[in-house]
């Protein structure tokens, strides 16, 4: 009968060490699933949430003066006229987005993603 040469047959050694090599490169898998793959995920949804509010605050604040700029300059057409006068309901524009820009900041939360902190 011939003998086989296989290598596992040979040498049982090399055998165990591939077994814990392949356990190993799984272990590895796991352990970037779960520290690297799930934390990520909820960045990016933290993330895209801050970005889709920070969008729709700027455009309801543009829409937002830019109505009450053309209400002005409708209304009261009289009221601001001159060199130096006709920038001021843009200057209470500019002041008005300042303000919300302010706000917008002082509401920011400073506590960190992952809510496991003690």
């Amino acid at each position: 009968m011939p003998e086989k040469d296989s290598d596992s047959t040979r040498n049982p050694k090399s055998r165990g060490s591939a077994g814990q090599i392949g356990e190993v490169v799984q272990m590895v898998k796991a352990y970037a699933n779960q520290e690297l793959r799930s934390p990520l995920r909820g960045a990016v949804r933290w993330i895209g949430y801050g970005l889709g509010g920070a969008l729709l605050i700027g455009g309801g604040t543009a829409f937002l003066v830019l109505g009450v700029l053309r209400m002005i300059q409708s209304e009261w057409p009289g009221t601001f006229h001159g060199r130096w006068m006709s920038l001021l309901p843009y200057g209470f524009g500019l002041v008005f987005c300042v303000f919300v820009a302010l706000l917008a900041l002082a509401r920011i939360n400073k506590k960190p993603l992952n809510k496991e902190q003690s």
